[in-house]
């Protein structure tokens, strides 16, 4: 009896089509600058009198225009929303958006109270939540490599937690305020963005609903969701007493518009290149980070992030490499 190994298709791999390899490095390459910026422009360009809530909904409203703008230019438009039905809409996004929105406002409060590399390398443990949750929900399984990959991340995560929380000398700022208002919120949101992920592969593998489309919903039920939680948040006083735009300059429009860009972008790299490519982009944009906070802000990396650092881009690299294989026996 011979045994072949075969290995498992990645959730969400699409190789690429050699006429589409121009489109991949392009994307790809993008998406690893707006990622790996990101920390370091939302926090140069966001004032701290930004109200958080104002900025996830502009964001949400970009991702809506971009969304349909790109279901336009395919000419899926007419077809996507004639095809619509409410139900279908809220059992494939409702859930995964109403968690999204609350991850953003989690990541807008991180964003202002972390050094830009501290949070990148903190965002990547929604890597081992991600692939909990596909377990639970969807069955997908890991290999020995991939499991010992996400116990090297907890494990960054850790240190990056002990090292901030505990320094003083790494911050001026009340390292409880560092604790309770930059790492377990982004902390938080990786479990969150675990949960939302594990959904939305769900929507898309069993519900099979298009990405372009999820985009528009999870904006639209996301931002009702915040509108909602709004008149009895701070932030929705806050807006009612200084209005919408409280804060803002034309420069807040800058993270603001990368970070919707950013969500196209991920979806086009998955759809051309899949999750491998989505790997090195994770992976690039962490290293990216580092150097534009050196560069920008004269900061060196301290030790805790030294340690931390190749512990992350080596996590990710192993799991990437090492996908689960299912053995299939022939007689």
């Amino acid at each position: 009896m011979a045994v072949r190994r075969r290995e498992a298709p990645k959730a969400g791999g699409v190789n690429p089509n050699p006429n589409a390899s121009t489109k991949v490095w392009l994307f790809s390459l993008l998406l690893t600058l707006q990622y790996g910026a990101q920390p370091l422009i939302s926090k140069r360009c966001t004032s701290r009198e930004v109200i958080v809530t104002s900025s996830v909904l502009a964001c949400e409203v970009v991702k809506v225009i971009s969304a349909i703008m790109l279901l336009a230019k395919d000419g899926s438009l007419r077809k996507t929303f004639k095809d619509w039905t409410l139900i279908g809409s809220l059992t494939a996004s409702g859930l995964p958006a109403a968690i999204y929105a609350l991850q953003n406002s989690l990541l807008q409060i991180s964003y202002r109270n972390l050094d830009s590399l501290t949070f990148s390398m903190l965002n990547q443990t929604k890597l081992f939540f991600t692939a909990l949750f596909t377990f639970i929900i969807l069955r997908q399984r890991q290999s020995i490599q991939q499991i010992g990959a996400l116990f090297l991340l907890i494990i960054a995560a850790i240190l990056l937690s002990i090292g901030e929380g505990s320094s003083k000398a790494s911050s001026s700022r009340n390292p409880d305020e560092i604790l309770f208002y930059g790492i377990i919120p982004v902390l938080v949101a990786s479990v969150l963005s675990g949960l939302a992920s594990a959904l939305c592969q769900w929507a898309s593998q069993v519900k099979k609903h298009a990405s372009y489309l999820m985009t528009v919903e999870m904006s639209i039920i996301g931002s009702l969701c915040l509108v909602a939680s709004a008149y009895k948040s701070p932030d929705g006083s806050a807006i009612r007493q200084h209005g919408f735009f409280y804060g803002w300059t034309p420069l807040t429009w800058i993270p603001v518009i990368l970070n919707a860009v950013g969500g196209i972008l991920v979806g086009l790299v998955t759809s051309y290149a899949g999750g491998v490519r989505k790997g090195f982009v994770i992976v690039s944009a962490l290293l990216v980070t580092a150097l534009l906070q050196y560069i920008f802000d004269g900061k060196p990396p301290s030790p805790y992030c030294l340690v931390a650092l190749p512990l992350v881009v080596t996590s990710i690299s192993i799991y990437q490499k090492y996908p689960y294989r299912v053995r299939k026996k022939e007689l």
